[in-house]
């Protein structure tokens, strides 16, 4: 990989507000998923993903999710038990015309019944785009 490829890549983590010390717990790991970002965020946390099996409580999420993956609340809600105050989950879906995909709709409508708000989406690669859902302000 090019000095400019690495730049790029690390971006892409760093973009999605990964940082240097954070802990990150991955769902959903399957053989499709981007091993490019998996590496750059790791590279830039300086630590492995935690798995799905791991209890330790973490700064962010990433769930890979696709269209035949079940329900999402349920993951979501999954996902919120090791997740720290103040902590991110990234919802990583197929793009549009890839198989999987995930309407923009689902993760919308999903998200406040596990008690999440979205924020944003980016795309982080070629394949997958990323939502951003962080925990509902308590009044």
């Amino acid at each position: 990989m090019s000095e400019a490829d690495a730049a790029t890549d690390v971006n892409v983590a760093g973009k999605l507000g990964f940082k240097s010390g954070d802990l990150v717990q991955e769902f959903g790991y399957d053989d499709d998923v981007d091993f490019d970002l998996r590496d750059d965020i790791e590279d830039l946390t300086g630590s492995e993903l935690l798995d799905e099996d791991d209890h330790e409580v973490v700064d962010a999420v990433i769930l890979w999710w696709r269209s035949e993956d079940g329900d999402l609340v349920d993951a979501l809600v999954d996902s919120l038990t090791t997740l720290g105050e103040g902590g991110v989950i990234w919802v990583l879906t197929p793009k549009s015309g890839r198989d999987g995909y995930v309407p923009p709709s689902e993760i919308q409508e999903a998200a406040p019944t596990a008690g999440l708000h979205p924020t944003s989406t980016e795309g982080v690669s070629r394949d997958w785009a990323a939502t951003r859902l962080v925990a509902r302000r308590k009044k």
